[in-house]
């Protein structure tokens, strides 16, 4: 892994490229020349045996005389090894390695120093321990072999003789030409056959990729290799580093590597996304892209293992990206394939609530939470969301209500559809399952009483606004019930029923449509609205408490009445319609498809205004960029 074509420069190795270590004037003709083959002290330091430098040199007979290992070296190996890091488990590997090559070549070896001090090991980041080893080769007149430029030039400048070798790129690792463009993982361990995990979602297989057995040995060097790739590329890095499994980001690959005794036996597992789409690649209604862009802020995405999940979650990163939100996300492993402009940020310190403490300050639009695992996750994910950050996770599931369990007992129960405003189920790649949620009080279906009422979190299907789940407590139990079809149409009837029976004597022939278990449209005519509102609302809430939920009152449509031309524009505060002057001082009812918006007498100017920033105002704007606004005139 290092360049081999090194000048000497009395004892002073470096590799081509590199800059020379300074004055070397003072070193010329100062002792033997390495690659004379003449007896000399060598010290190396905890790099250049973890990178198999001291190997490569004695293979070259570049060493003869004397080795010294300093005892802090086989300490910061040991250490770890006990910590299931895959360097200390190289480095031991490289020491037993030295001490068979030297045997072979009449090198002596000699180990030196003492053990580290609690403190020392402390420090050991901040170079204590390099410093130690540089002492050694300083008070024994040896040269010091490393692999840390740093480490170099830190002897070099107290005089200390340093053969130093410079990391080559490593431009592919031999995992990576196992893989073909439809091939999504490759599993590997020892005493088994090659496999791997071929094909686009929803149609992958597991194939054979060999016909000969894995062995210890060969999964050995790879793991090497990872390993030297880690501490010599930028864009690979160590997420998880535990006894017995690590966890390598390399690129688009995420590696694990485990051995005993976490797993029975070594085993070397890469996947990587074989796919990456946008949001327009999934056939999205238009009602749902709606949805993202102005009323979805708790998003959850759900689904099965290689269901697609990451791949829609790096989809939408991007695509409110490119609507002008700032987007971050949280992940560990770091392996969703974002453009640069998405910062992706590990556990901090190894815990995400350090890295939500840095995010508020950094102030996202939008974040994206992969994947949601253990139960300081979502809450995290839940403070977050009510410090009012957009946010959207990623889970496993098996079902689309399955994300609601996972929340359920690690966050407060009414405050889960305020942290989840909407879930959505991928399985193969495709957008399955869309559910909303929403909180009332209410009296739960299937149940009469009125004293029976508490507070109801309704599942929704969000194309259909059919009710498909409620959750509440019973007794001292959080259940989850399923409704179905014919409770839900049978408390729908009644409900309508009971809604007719109180109006029926007041009005003529109101209409009701009962859409969900908590939400009915009333259709009165025109001239009755302002009655069965009441003064202030007040008749209309009586009637929403009587029958337990929300009633949206709409004039019934006038089939005589047409739609007419209009132009919508912006002007100051407000969203202006304008329609033609012939229609001046006519009644008009504004529609957003088939959704009554209000009704409006057309001014002198044949201009309708409503305020940019009220309710209203949004849906008129939105209804005329989906090019569904309709104005109805008598």
């Amino acid at each position: 892994m290092y360049n081999t074509k090194y000048k000497v420069i009395n004892i002073t190795i470096i590799s081509e490229n590199e800059s020379k270590i300074k004055n070397k004037k003072r070193r010329e003709m100062k002792g033997s020349d390495a690659s004379s083959g003449e007896s000399r002290k060598f010290v190396p330091d905890t790099s250049a045996i973890i990178n198999g430098v001291v190997s490569k040199l004695i293979l070259e007979k570049k060493i003869k005389g004397e080795l010294i290992i300093p005892e802090f070296v086989i300490a910061e190996l040991e250490n770890q090894a006990n910590r299931g890091r895959e360097i200390g488990f190289d480095g031991l590997d490289e020491l037993k390695n030295i001490r068979t090559l030297c045997k072979k070549q009449n090198i002596k070896v000699r180990e030196m120093g003492r053990k580290p001090t609690i403190e020392e090991i402390q420090l050991a980041k901040s170079g204590r321990i390099d410093a130690l080893i540089k002492d050694i080769a300083r008070d024994n007149k040896a040269t010091l072999i490393t692999a840390d430029i740093v480490q170099a030039k830190s002897a070099d400048a107290v005089d200390v003789d340093v053969l130093y070798f410079k990391r080559k790129d490593i431009k592919t690792l031999k995992i990576e030409k196992m893989f073909t463009p439809l091939t999504s993982s490759i599993h590997l361990k020892e005493g088994a056959i090659p496999k791997a995990k071929v094909g686009m979602p929803g149609k992958v297989k597991l194939v054979e990729i060999g016909k000969k057995i894995t062995t210890k040995e060969e999964l050995e060097d790879i793991s090497k290799e990872i390993m030297d790739v880690v501490r010599v590329s930028d864009d690979a890095m160590v997420e998880i580093g535990a006894r017995g499994a690590t966890i390598v980001q390399y690129g688009r690959y995420r590696i694990a590597i485990t051995r005993q005794p976490f797993s029975e036996k070594m085993e070397v597992t890469v996947v990587r996304p074989i796919a990456k789409v946008d949001i327009d690649s999934y056939k999205m209604s238009v009602k749902l892209k709606e949805r993202l862009d102005c009323g979805a802020e708790g998003i959850i995405i759900a689904g099965l293992p290689g269901g697609g999940k990451s791949t829609l979650a790096q989809a939408f990163a991007e695509y409110y990206q490119k609507k002008g939100k700032i987007v971050k996300t949280m992940e560990q492993p770091r392996d969703l394939q974002v453009g640069a402009d998405i910062t992706q940020y590990g556990a901090l310190g190894g815990d995400m609530a350090k890295t939500a403490d840095i995010m508020l300050l950094v102030r996202p639009d939008f974040t994206v939470y992969d994947e949601l695992r253990k139960t300081n996750d979502f809450r995290i994910f839940a403070d977050m969301r009510l410090a009012g950050v957009g946010m959207l996770g990623v889970v496993h599931a098996t079902e689309a209500i399955d994300a609601v369990h996972r929340f359920i007992g690690r966050i407060e129960l009414g405050l889960i559809p305020q942290v989840i405003d909407t879930i959505i189920f991928v399985k193969d790649g495709v957008i399955r399952k869309v559910y909303t949620l929403s909180l009332g009080v209410r009296v739960p279906t299937g149940m009469s009483e009125a004293d029976l009422a508490r507070p109801v979190i309704d599942v929704s299907d969000f194309e259909t606004e059919k009710l498909v789940y409620e959750i509440y407590t019973y007794g001292e139990q959080t259940v989850v019930i399923p409704v179905k079809d014919e409770e839900q149409s049978s408390v729908n009837k009644l409900a309508g029923e009971r809604i007719r029976e109180i109006l029926g004597k007041y009005i003529h022939n109101p209409i009701v449509e009962v859409v969900s278990g908590n939400r009915a449209i009333l259709r009165v005519a025109k001239e009755d609205i302002s009655y069965v509102i009441g003064k202030n609302g007040t008749r209309i809430s009586e009637l929403e408490k009587t029958v337990g939920m929300h009633i949206s009152v709409e004039p019934i449509l006038d089939t005589l009445k047409h739609e007419i031309g209009y132009k919508v524009f912006e002007s100051g505060g407000y969203i202006s319609v304008s329609v033609p002057k012939a229609h001046i001082g006519s009644n008009v009812d504004i529609y957003k498809g088939k959704e009554y918006l209000f009704s409006a007498t057309v001014g002198k100017k044949a201009i309708i205004k409503v305020k940019k920033k009220s309710e209203l105002g949004t849906k008129v704007l939105q209804a005329s960029a989906l090019q569904n606004l309709r104005v109805l005139v008598g």
